[in-house]
């Protein structure tokens, strides 16, 4: 199958797992919390969020992603094993220290939790020592994701994904069903991590010509991809400090206090739905991005696909950021029933509204880090993280969970600007035919739209809160699909439309016959 067909239906194939996530969210976690109980799942968070402490990539993942995409490009296989077995070394060594790092951390359990109860610290040191040894296992493998990234098996990668999602639900529903606890629950997601690798391994066995040197050791090549660690790892650390140091924040300064963030808590998790869907297909064109700058071609065809790409995610992230700008605050009071809350749809909007001016802007991200521009993209979220910082005391204190919020949303566009800047200057990408190509001709139908979901919700005549949510949705969808089609798809745009809907259709046929 081509990298066009890879990336479409691996697109596909990522939005339906979100699609899975968000389900499994909204039905069956709150399930699973009732069956294991609200304080043993709080033990299973905490023995997670201890041992993320300490296992974090490193910006391994993405440095596989970059060398090997070039490597593949340029049809330099013996380079790209060599590098692998390179890459494998560095994994080995740093799971050495974790697993130091880990038992440490097990010994002075009883001291950081002094709050718990003696059966509590019991039941969390079994959940940590099956979390832990799953990660260990787990952690030198965090490059597969890269690797079939740069070989362009989006299809493959996705299916993996997916099959991840769905084995930790069933056989967490089928566990608790039979009368296990929440040690289930970690066993389940241990089990189906070691299957999903696994499966990894022997699509990159059977589909790629990859084969790790681990006899190959090369000094100034291991530097290099240090440096490109480091920063990217910056860059990680930066964007998690965003919504990470935000709720202590607000509980240190905000008179709102536990409420403030409880809010901004909220508005978070809405914001992470959206990202989530938003980034489906990110990474998704690195390799053909490195065959670009490889051929010398950069000139000509990246703008173009950048114009291409951008328009798309626009149009899906329009679609979702105006889709709750119009009926965000209903889906809060009304169908969470949340109504102590509704300050949590002004944070949502906020936290969303840059993203819509971001992420389109992917394929020159993702062409920093091709190019090892990741330097710039650290300091850039440096910026950005330290601007939060500075602005979320004084308006977190006068304005709560908002105030916050704003901070972030003023980062975040702070953020986009310079990035804007440095395509242009460093990369040297004409972004003003960018945003007359892409945000131009599309915000006036996204306005347009968002005006008559407005209308559509005003004058809705049906008394049912649920009933006249999803009328309502249903027709702003109708109405920003015909939007798009008459005035603002182009020609490839509708016949992507069109070809994925016949596809379906086909599919669909072939199934009931």
């Amino acid at each position: 199958m081509n990298s066009s067909k890879q990336i479409k239906f691996g697109a596909l194939m990522s939005y339906f797992a979100i699609a899975v996530n968000i389900v499994a969210g909204l039905v069956y976690t709150p399930w699973m919390i009732t069956k294991i109980g609200q304080g043993n799942y709080g033990l299973y968070t905490i023995a997670s969020s201890l041992i993320t402490l300490f296992v974090m990539d490193f910006g391994m993942s993405a440095a596989v992603g970059r060398y090997l995409s070039i490597y593949v490009a340029k049809g330099e296989q013996e380079n790209a094993d060599n590098f692998m077995g390179l890459v494998y070394k560095l994994y080995a060594v740093l799971d050495g220290i974790i697993f130091v790092a880990l038992v440490v951390a097990y010994f002075l359990i009883e001291t950081i939790y002094k709050q718990l109860t003696p059966e509590e610290i019991h039941t969390l040191k079994g959940l940590y020592i099956i979390v832990a040894i799953y990660s260990l296992v787990q952690f030198p493998f965090m490059n597969l994701n890269g690797i079939l990234t740069a070989y362009e098996k989006f299809i493959q990668l996705k299916a993996c994904d997916l099959f991840h999602k769905v084995f930790i639900i069933f056989s967490v529903v089928g566990a608790l069903l039979l009368g296990f606890g929440v040690e289930a629950l970690v066993t389940a997601n241990a089990v189906s991590g070691v299957l999903t690798i696994l499966l990894k391994l022997l699509v990159i066995h059977r589909k790629t010509a990859l084969r790790s040197n681990f006899r190959f050791f090369d000094k100034s090549l291991l530097k290099d991809i240090f440096g490109f660690s480091v920063w990217t790892t910056v860059s990680t650390l930066m964007q998690r400090l965003i919504f990470n140091i935000t709720p202590t924040i607000i509980a240190a300064v905000s008179v709102t206090g536990s409420v403030g963030t409880a809010l901004f808590g909220l508005a978070s998790t809405i914001e992470g739905y959206v990202y989530t869907f938003a980034t489906a297909i990110n990474g998704l064109f690195m390799p053909r991005i490195s065959k670009i700058i490889v051929s010398g071609k950069k000139d000509e065809e990246l703008l173009p696909l950048m114009v291409k790409v951008g328009r798309l995610q626009l149009i899906i992230t329009g679609l979702i950021t105006v889709g709750f700008i119009t009926f965000g605050k209903a889906f809060v009071i009304d169908i969470w029933h949340k109504p102590d809350f509704a300050e949590s749809y002004i944070c949502a909007v906020l936290l969303i509204v840059p993203s819509m001016f971001y992420l389109p802007m992917q394929i020159a991200n993702t062409t920093l880090i091709v190019e090892n521009k990741v330097k710039l993209q650290a300091i850039i979220f440096i910026v950005m993280g330290v601007a939060n910082v500075v602005l979320s005391i004084p308006l977190s204190k006068v304005f709560g969970a908002v105030g916050a919020s704003a901070s972030i949303c003023i980062a975040y566009f702070i953020r986009n600007i310079l990035m804007t800047v440095t395509h242009y200057k460093v990369l040297k990408i004409d972004m003003l035919s960018f945003f007359k190509q892409v945000y131009l001709k599309l915000l006036p139908h996204l306005i347009l739209a968002s005006a008559l979901g407005f209308v559509c919700q005003r004058f809705n005549p049906v008394s049912n809160s649920y009933i006249s949510f999803i009328i309502n949705g249903a027709v702003f969808v109708i109405f920003y699909f015909i939007i798009m089609w008459v005035h603002g798809f182009n020609a490839y745009e509708k016949d992507l439309a069109l070809g994925t809907v016949k596809k379906l259709v086909r599919k669909f046929k072939k199934v009931r016959s």
